[in-house]
């Protein structure tokens, strides 16, 4: 069973709202578990809501003596097989982990337990900093565990319309020092703020409610649809030193 961890050391960078999203989408298909260990349990709350999806379970007793524990009691030897999204002949078990904002052990257990990490960040100079400090602590989970942790930056609450200067000189400088950044960018709907208030998984909203419903579907799709060919092809950061990571961050 896959595990993909989301991390992000400063909030409203949108990583439990991209965890929620990619968990909601592949449990369409497959049986997933969210492990919300965000200390605030912002996903055990939307779950209150009655609206969970039957192939979706929700476990929120993790913390820094049990994470480990909670991520194998989820995950299976069931072998990884990505089918397209639209083709529900196989189902494959994940398992999603939304983390707290800090560096703290059991974000560092965590990772280490992960098949791949996802940094959401936004297109700001303090959003940079702080990715930067998370990509430290996969590297970190790397010299821990001896072996590769792949990751990708996720570009969060983007413009669908509009690219600024800082979010593209952000981007490039991540890209330019080796460090994954995803193709797919998670924009800035109404979307993804509705399916918290309303409780809600994004089919389970109106048109008539949130404007623009379609785009913002189409976009968690192509997200869920990159991680998985990401997933398969073990992409992500290898051997990029903390260095890097702090350079990229101040060139920003």
């Amino acid at each position: 069973m896959p595990t993909i961890a989301f991390v992000s050391p400063k909030g409203g960078a949108g990583k439990t709202t991209s965890a929620f999203l990619l968990s909601t989408a592949l449990a369409k298909l497959y049986e997933v578990t969210i492990i919300d260990a965000d200390p605030n349990h912002p996903i055990q709350k939307w779950a209150n809501g009655g609206n969970t999806p039957p192939r979706l379970s929700i476990v929120s007793d993790a913390n820094e003596d049990t994470i480990i524990e909670r991520i194998e009691d989820a995950a299976t030897k069931t072998p990884f097989v990505v089918v397209d999204l639209e083709d529900a002949a196989t189902k494959t078990p994940f398992v999603v982990v939304d983390l707290e904002g800090t560096a703290s052990k059991i974000v560092i257990y965590a990772i280490t337990q992960a098949d791949f990490v996802i940094i959401p960040t936004q297109g700001s100079q303090l959003d940079a900093d702080e990715a930067s400090r998370a990509i430290r602590v996969v590297l970190q989970s790397e010299k821990l565990t001896g072996k590769p942790k792949p990751y990708a930056v996720l570009l969060t609450r983007t413009s669908s319309l509009i690219r600024t200067r800082t979010q593209a000189h952000i981007q490039k400088g991540l890209i330019s020092a080796g460090i994954p950044v995803l193709e797919t960018e998670l924009n800035d709907r109404d979307a993804f703020r509705a399916v918290f208030s309303f409780q809600q998984i994004l089919d389970g909203l109106s048109a008539e409610d949130v404007p623009n419903l379609d785009k913002a579907k189409l976009n968690v799709l192509e997200f869920t649809r990159e991680v998985l060919a990401r997933l398969t092809a073990g992409q992500g950061g290898r051997e990029q030193e903390a260095e890097e990571a702090s350079a990229v961050a101040g060139a920003a």
